[in-house]
């Protein structure tokens, strides 16, 4: 099997196992993101408007926007980095591209932080996202900048052994669940 068709068995595999955990997900899921991004306060952050079954982030991102600036990715178009408009919980928000909102205004910064949607991971900082490749290609652009830490925020039933990974596959530095805080290593 190749890669390419091991990721797209991943993908579906962590669709499902994902589902039920989204059900069953409380208001107090992102307590733990909401902990780690205290310790950055003043940090441009961006978080991301949750699809699908996603956990929820938007309650730390709520927090984080009264210490900094907080924002939302924008895709503006196929195979490029992603771009951030600023956000706070008051926003009026439009649909965007592959569903996810962005704010009507679009105030763009560059993050030191970003808060990471996957499908799944694992505790080396393997991360299985979409397929995209926005997230690979945006951290690639930013850490050559500036350090720029990735966080992963996912439910704890996401974690896999392994995820699969190709050269361009940025790593996460820290991952963030509804049940704690996984140091990568």
């Amino acid at each position: 099997m190749s890669l390419t068709e091991l990721k797209a068995q991943a993908r579906k595999e962590a669709f499902a196992r994902r589902k039920p955990l989204f059900d069953a997900a409380n208001a107090a899921q992102a307590g733990y993101l909401s902990e780690v991004l205290a310790g950055y306060r003043g940090v441009p952050v961006s978080g991301f408007m949750p699809i699908r079954t996603e956990i929820d982030p938007r309650p730390a991102m709520a927090e984080a926007t009264a210490h900094g600036m907080v924002g939302v990715p924008v895709i503006e178009a196929e195979a490029q980095p992603l771009k951030f408009a600023r956000w706070t919980p008051d926003a009026a928000m439009v649909a965007g591209s592959f569903g996810a909102a962005i704010p009507e205004t679009l105030e763009f910064f560059e993050p030191e932080i970003l808060i990471v949607p996957l499908l799944s991971f694992d505790r080396k900082g393997g991360r299985l996202g979409y397929g995209g490749g926005f997230y690979d290609r945006t951290l690639e652009m930013l850490r050559a900048r500036r350090a720029t830490i990735a966080v992963g925020f996912a439910f704890s039933g996401q974690e896999v052994d392994a995820a699969p990974l190709e050269a361009t596959d940025q790593p996460l530095d820290l991952i963030v669940t509804e049940a704690g805080v996984i140091e990568v290593g």
